[in-house]
């Protein structure tokens, strides 16, 4: 370690395979869906349905599907998770060291806070990219974080980012990115439609507060534009009920009833597998198929000047009494 005190930054977000290939997607949801808090199944009974029948079907098809949306820099998610390190890195100055790490995959959590140790970070932040809080997502970073700080003698302290779904920040950037968005198409949609990652209606039973904070910033949203703002929920998986009302089962009653739309996702902090292709390109079939007018999705945050503004000022936030 070096004599020089700095404060870390470690950006997290969920994940991706290594590359568009089913072994890569196998090795990648072997780890995600073994995960106690993304599949509360007792793995008694979830490990051999997962290795037996999920892992050995699914990962060709997930493949297919990242091959559709895979750059040159790799998958849209580390490339843009990549570039806002980079960024806010460039924002914060030198008294600040600006990592990221996956929840699932690489680079991994607990080497990436090695490194920030390694460099003279004795003080860290912690942020899970999730605006609204899930024990899926933001509390499985927080098992990752001090699961590794288990096996630390010298531990750094450590705060975390808390959820910012009602945040002024983040309310002011996705509304810009919004209407930045929709005043580039070449037709005023009929709908607004905020679609968020969906979750098994389970889970919202025993108390996660996901749900209603997915519902808090579409209502403050459409406040603050002065515009109806659909929800719907993306991304089921399995028989379980899963909170409602379904993405694609949304788009298809809008495409039959005729209607043009505009989907946005703003509970991801980054496009992906999730916007890009089951979005995009899957929603905007699905929409067409069943008879809808004029599609369009208007991408999230990313790394743009809107984006980074808002997670700097967050960050910020969270630094203070330590900068």
């Amino acid at each position: 370690m070096t004599g020089v005190s700095r404060i870390g930054v470690l950006l997290v977000n969920l994940g991706t395979p290594d590359a568009p290939d089913a072994p890569s997607v196998r090795k990648y949801l072997a780890e995600f869906l073994s995960d106690r808090r993304v599949v509360e199944i007792p793995p008694i009974l979830w490990q051999p349905i997962l290795r037996g029948v999920i892992l050995t079907v699914r990962p060709k098809k997930s493949a297919h599907a990242y091959q559709q949306v895979w750059t040159d820099e790799g998958s849209p998610l580390a490339a843009i998770t990549r570039a806002q390190s980079a960024a806010l890195q460039a924002a914060m100055g030198d008294t600040v060291h600006v990592a990221h790490a996956m929840r699932y995959g690489r680079p991994a959590i607990g080497p990436a806070i090695d490194a920030l140790v390694a460099a003279g970070c004795d003080r860290m932040l912690v942020a899970p990219l999730y605006p609204q809080y899930c024990a899926a997502t933001t509390a499985t970073v927080v098992d990752a974080v001090g699961a590794h700080l288990m096996t630390l003698r010298r531990q750094p302290t450590v705060r975390f980012l808390p959820p910012y779904h009602d945040d002024a920040a983040y309310l002011g950037a996705i509304r810009a990115s919004v209407e930045s968005g929709l005043a580039a198409l070449d037709f005023v949609p009929d709908v607004l439609l905020a679609s968020f990652h969906g979750m098994p209606e389970r889970t919202r039973a025993l108390g996660d507060p996901y749900h209603d904070q997915c519902q808090t910033t579409a209502r403050l949203l459409s406040q603050t534009m002065d515009r109806p703002v659909d929800v719907a929920f993306q991304s089921r998986f399995g028989r379980a009920k899963w909170i409602e009302p379904a993405t694609d089962k949304r788009l298809e009653q809008l495409g039959k009833e005729g209607r043009s739309v505009a989907i946005f996702a703003p509970g991801f902090s980054a496009d992906c597998l999730e916007t890009l292709e089951e979005l995009a390109i899957r929603g905007s079939e699905q929409f067409a198929e069943a008879g809808g007018r004029q599609f369009a999705y208007l991408p999230c945050l990313n790394a743009g000047p809107v984006g980074m503004a808002m997670l700097e000022t967050l960050v910020r936030r969270e630094l203070s009494g330590w900068l």
